[in-house]
């Protein structure tokens, strides 16, 4: 006959591992699901920096325009005011 005992601990350590299983693919799956997100998250960015440059490329131009019809007129088209009252 085997001299053969049974482990006490053994089904303790197998419980305790099959939770650290358990919980190891539940923090996986969130992992993943959080990447997901960020995914997400980062090409909904990218879609509004690409909108944000579109617009600030054309308010320059609205500047740029805005700037040569507000300047003010040359000098020596101005005629001299007099300082002579009639």
């Amino acid at each position: 006959m085997l001299n053969w005992r049974r482990d006490p601990g053994y089904e303790q350590r197998m419980m305790q591992r099959r939770k650290e299983i358990k919980q190891i693919k539940s923090d996986t799956e969130q992992i993943w699901n959080e990447t997901e997100q960020i995914k997400s998250e980062t090409e909904q960015l990218k879609l509004e920096n690409a909108k944000l440059r579109e617009l600030n490329a054309k308010g320059k131009e609205l500047l740029s325009s805005a700037a040569l019809l507000c300047s003010p007129p040359d000098i020596n088209l101005i005629p001299p005011n007099s300082t002579v009252q009639d």
